[in-house]
């Protein structure tokens, strides 16, 4: 285990000179791994070397501790990395972005996300997101429980489709509870590798990160690894290899259609971080992997679209619901695969 010591007083470091950059709690369960490679694992585009470096400097610290790069992490244990300037993300500087807005008043604004645009600042992404041209457009957002200006829920970055930003501190909290309390509606379109079998079902299990890669979520059996996630899905249409289905969410865990898809056998069409940009099914001729390759090639990322989105408006109290288009890329993959279903006997 590496040397512990003291975060040192007065002419080093000084806990009101840092900023966390990162927090993670280790998972009860969590077997003995070195620190460098814990955040490694955590950590989106982190080298190993400038983890050992951050650790070398003293900015890692596990129970207020700093720790060098060779401590083993065990369960329970809380790690930060902590340096003398901000997070690039809390640096919110307002862009000028071509946004999507569908509807606007004066306590929110409910946007439709192209796929590729990150919706907040955050380590490898920190300028060209959703926040960096709302603030343009509406330079005043109320803070959620994160400090992330406005949001009162999130979308991936390769996910495109419906979200709503509260402009108000009454909208925002109006909002965040309906979210909680699970009386939004929010329903996704995706295109899933197989012929999912039954037309209708449900998949009630607990989300958490992956024990081996951690920039996955995956399901668990009870609540001690994960939190709890509901998801409602319906075939819209069956291509052979693929279907088109809806999904319909309770909750709102991260990954959460994309994790529970794969765990029924059915991971998302070209979603590369859960393995569906390699050919799952189909045949082994060349002209089938060509199609595939080529669709991938016009969807360059999951097959994911928040199609609707409904909610009481805070003010108004009135139900408000909104619907989106299919964006092309999404749009010109599914006749395509109509096209080739038809033409084939599976």
């Amino acid at each position: 285990m590496g040397k512990e010591t003291k975060p040192k007083l007065g002419t080093d470091i000084t806990d009101d000179q840092l900023y966390e950059h990162y927090a993670f709690h280790a998972d009860i369960g969590q077997e003995p791994l070195r620190v460098d490679k814990f955040l490694m694992n955590r950590v989106q585009n982190a080298t190993r070397n400038k983890i050992q470096q951050a650790a070398k400097s003293g900015a890692i610290t596990v129970n207020d501790i700093t720790v060098k790069s060779n401590y083993r992490v065990k369960g329970g244990d809380h790690i930060k990395v902590l340096f003398h300037h901000p997070p690039h993300e809390n640096l919110l500087i307002p862009e000028a972005i071509d946004l999507d807005i569908i509807y606007e008043d004066c306590d929110l604004i409910v946007v439709n996300k192209k796929a590729g645009m990150v919706v907040h600042p955050g380590h490898g992404n920190y300028n060209g997101t959703l926040i960096n041209g709302l603030l343009h457009h509406f330079m005043r957002l109320p803070l959620n429980s994160s400090n992330r200006p406005g949001l009162v829920h999130r979308i991936d970055k390769d996910t495109s489709g419906l979200l709503v930003v509260a402009k108000t501190e009454q909208s925002m909290a109006e909002l965040s509870k309906q979210f909680q309390d699970k009386t939004s509606s929010r329903k996704y379109v995706a295109l899933v590798w197989g012929d999912v079998k039954e037309d209708q079902g449900t998949i009630d299990g607990y989300i958490g990160r992956h024990p081996q890669n951690r920039l996955q979520m995956t399901v668990f059996p009870d609540a001690n690894f994960g939190k709890k996630a509901v998801t409602h899905y319906s075939v819209i249409e069956r291509f052979g290899y693929v279907t088109l289905i809806e999904c319909i969410l309770e909750t709102g865990r991260t990954h959460q259609i994309r994790a529970h898809m794969k765990s029924i056998g059915h991971i998302l069409f070209n979603d590369s971080r859960y393995g569906g940009d390699k050919i799952i099914k189909g045949t082994s001729f060349t002209k089938y992997k060509q199609f595939v390759q080529n669709c991938f090639s016009l969807l360059p990322r999951q097959a994911l679209h928040a199609k609707t989105l409904g909610f009481e408006h805070p003010s108004q109290k009135k139900w408000i619901n909104f619907d989106t288009p299919l964006p092309e890329d999404m749009k010109t993959t599914i006749d395509k695969w109509r096209n080739y279903a038809q033409h084939k006997h599976f």
